[in-house]
């Protein structure tokens, strides 16, 4: 998928003789598709004769767009990137082998690949928490580190539930963390993908989960009365359109964004081959986001594979911003269509990050994963006047 500017808006500023204006930090400009965002602009240098008399001139400048390595951080499915307010980013994903939980950190995204990894906890030897651990996710939360992730038992290796490690030191990649236990739902079945977030002073999970024996994987939402309890269990989203069943019956790895005025929870569908994918969930940033009625489904998945760039099954997002603000989309895929043998033990779902723009409906616009965007044609072209 590519992308081209099709137009910038002209800006216009003001100054007095002899001060050097003020040209803005950031431009709007429409893409072809009718889109309309924020990027920045790098200036050309003004000479200071420019303004030294009564007048107007231009200035000319260029758009910027960050392209990521492709892919981030290879082998590192369901990644997960949080950025603090120490200025660090905090990588965390699923490990190959599934048997401990890494973490890294660097001051941009782009430094995360070369950053130091550090085996934060390791599998239990035997019994619960012992196999399949799943992916993690770092929070702060009220003054303290958390990271919620999944395991299974040696002796029934599907037996998998959310558990929860916690530590209050300032660094987490230097500390001992502590086991606070497992999330306790309402039902004991295969349950993964917790992920939790705060909104209008209230701590909520969202996961997936089956109802005893039952092959369909479900999400739930509840409200928390601290970062490893839950209040209550509300039935969200169930596989039913074809896109959500493709050889299993999957929602699951929700993440939650929140902008203009609504709540989205992205998640992950079918099975985890190429066919994997990725659906939208939305509410009124003021409803009961504990009241099913509330949300409502796209008939479409939002994130598929994409041939053209050669990146097959995206999912289990997580959301962040770059350094400028600018919202950016989480995700894995692999470089490949056909996986040999069960796809969870393929260990090539690479982690990749790309910047997440906004339709004029104020929806997400996913694109396609590893989209090119063009600032570089004449339509991009940005100049100011300065009075």
């Amino acid at each position: 998928m590519k992308l081209t500017v099709d137009k910038v808006k002209q800006v216009e500023v003001a100054t007095t003789v002899g001060k050097e204006p003020a040209l803005p930090a950031k431009v709007e400009a429409q893409l072809d598709n009718g889109i309309v965002a924020d990027f920045n602009v790098s200036w050309e240098d003004i000479d200071s004769n420019q303004y030294k008399e009564p007048g107007t001139f231009t200035v000319e400048g260029k758009l910027e767009h960050k392209e990521y390595p492709k892919p981030l951080i290879e082998q590192r499915a369901d990644p997960y990137i949080y950025k603090h307010s120490d200025g660090y980013y905090y990588f965390t994903g699923s490990y190959p082998l599934y048997d401990r939980i890494v973490v890294r950190r660097a001051k941009t995204i782009e430094a995360l690949p070369d950053a130091t990894e550090v085996t934060v906890w390791e599998r239990h030897e035997s019994g619960i928490m012992s196999e399949h651990i799943w992916a993690p996710e770092i929070h702060f939360i009220d003054g303290k580190w958390y990271i919620h992730y999944a395991a299974g038992d040696k002796d029934d290796i599907w037996s998998i539930h959310p558990y929860v490690l916690e530590t209050d030191a300032e660094n987490p990649l230097e500390s001992e963390w502590i086991e606070k236990g497992q999330i306790n739902t309402e039902f004991q079945s295969f349950s993964l993908d917790a992920t939790t977030f705060e909104h209008k002073g209230k701590r909520y999970l969202v996961w997936a989960q089956k109802v005893d024996n039952d092959t369909v994987s479900n999400m739930y939402i509840a409200e928390m009365s601290n970062p490893w309890t839950i209040k209550n269990q509300i039935f969200l989203s169930t596989p039913e359109y074809k896109w959500e069943r493709e050889d299993f019956n999957v929602n699951e790895g929700p993440a939650m964004i929140r902008r203009n005025g609504k709540v989205f929870i992205a998640y992950s569908a079918s099975a985890t081959d190429d066919r994997y994918c990725m659906g939208l969930l939305t509410a009124d940033e003021d409803s009961d986001l504990l009241n099913p009625d509330s949300w409502t489904k796209n008939s479409e998945p939002v994130f598929v594979s994409s041939e053209e760039s050669s990146e097959y099954g995206p999912g289990h997002n997580s959301f962040t911003v770059d350094e400028d603000g600018y919202d950016l989309l989480v995700y894995h895929a692999r470089p490949y269509k056909r996986v040999e043998g069960n796809p969870l033990y393929d260990h090539n779902r690479h982690a990749r990050v790309q910047r997440l723009f906004w339709n004029n409906d104020g929806t997400p616009f996913f694109g396609a994963p590893g989209y090119k965007l063009d600032v570089s044609t004449q339509k991009a072209k940005v100049t100011v006047t300065v009075k």
